[in-house]
């Protein structure tokens, strides 16, 4: 086996990439990473220099792992600022680091692709770990990091010796509802009636809401959503990680995989939601508005994400990072994972004891979330 390191997904051929990533998961297709690059979204300018890792046997690809070397921990969502300030503080370079996710995309799925069939998948991800450790050395790199791997994954790569860190996002489950009302009627008397008001008061402010699948969404559509998105960094005094070249091209590649809402008052757009569609699993990501309503941010961003899964019989809506008021809507705290080699012994054992403390923090925190959870005791 060998492994081959590129720096453009233009280098892999996008059928032989996709034979192994699948479309299950969206953010894995080379057509989603192509965009990201292609775009100039990610690159060695914004700080995400792309070093993907290729690995053959006989001329076969037989696993594919995404691979950045970053010069900056913006747009990842694990975070690790203060372990570079320690190093900092230390007089030693934290940056550039290596960093194996789907950027600016903290959604769990596989960051490592391994061919199901007659492959050691042990020995190819130590093969890739000894790689990454060798480059390290020569190119004097702090770290690897791997981010919002499966559970599994997770597990692998701790055996191969990296650390664990844990945290906490907030899913919506589909269990077998036949509607929306149904899934109501699983919840507390009071979020029940919270939930039905926040609707109503949506429609009651003269707002409906238009879901359009990715290939019927028209170009001025997307225009308007990408003014939306960007607006919603304007607002928290930051520039927005995606340009418009970046929606465009996925638009075009692979738009089946896309879900579009729009809120409409007297004819004209006043806010949008763009959601991932997955093989089970509805990622929603983007959102934006002009002006806020009472309950539209609820509305687009969940409620016709819950319709839509309802409808369509995904078990999951992955609504993004944070938002404790997830919680009262019925989304249950859940524990994403990240795994971390750092090369620097005494760095390692520092951030591996603070990695042990924190679990216990991260664990506590996700049983008091789940505690104020909306659904009757009988559930």
């Amino acid at each position: 086996m060998k492994v081959k390191q590129i720096n453009s997904m233009a280098q892999v051929d996008c059928a032989e990439w996709n034979r192994l990533s699948g479309a299950a998961y969206p953010f894995l297709r080379h057509e989603f990473l192509m965009a990201l690059e292609q775009s100039g979204s990610v690159c060695e300018q914004t700080g995400w220099t792309p070093a993907h890792l290729l690995v053959s046997d006989e001329e076969q690809l037989i696993a594919v792992m995404p691979l950045y070397l970053k010069q900056h921990s913006w747009g990842e969502y694990v975070f690790d600022h203060q372990w570079a300030q320690a190093y900092q503080q230390h007089g030693l370079d934290y940056y550039p680091k290596w960093l194996t996710a789907v950027p600016l995309t903290p959604c769990q799925g596989a960051r490592i692709v391994i061919k199901a069939e007659g492959i050691d998948q042990p020995e190819v991800m130590q093969l890739l770990l000894n790689f990454i450790k060798q480059l390290s050395e020569q190119q004097g790199i702090s770290s690897w990091h791997c981010l919002f791997p499966f559970l599994r994954q997770a597990k692998e790569l701790q055996s191969l010796g990296l650390s664990i860190r844990e945290g906490v996002q907030f899913h919506w489950f589909n269990r077998g509802y036949q509607d929306f009302n149904e899934f109501l009627q699983t919840l507390s008397a009071s979020k029940r009636k919270m939930i039905k008001r926040e609707r109503r008061r949506v429609g009651e402010q003269g707002v409906h809401l238009l879901r359009i699948a990715g290939p019927d969404v028209s170009d001025s559509q997307w225009q308007e959503f990408f003014q939306f998105y960007t607006m919603t960094y304007l607002k928290r005094g930051s520039q927005p990680y995606l340009n418009l070249a970046f929606f465009q091209q996925i638009a075009a590649s692979m738009g089946e995989q896309l879900l579009l809402v729009l809120a409409v008052k007297a004819g004209k757009t006043i806010a949008a939601a763009l959601s991932f569609i997955g093989a089970d699993t509805l990622y929603g990501r983007y959102w934006g508005c002009y002006e806020e309503y009472d309950g539209l941010h609820f509305e687009a961003c969940y409620y016709q994400g819950l319709d839509y899964c309802i409808e369509h019989g995904l078990k999951r809506f992955d609504s993004g990072a944070q938002g404790e008021h997830k919680i009262s809507r019925g989304f249950e705290p859940v524990t994403t994972y990240s795994a971390h080699w750092i090369k620097e012994p005494a760095f390692a054992k520092a951030i591996s004891q603070f990695l042990v403390k924190e679990q216990k923090a991260v664990q506590l925190y996700k049983q008091n979330a789940a505690s104020y959870l909306p659904f009757k005791q009988e559930r």
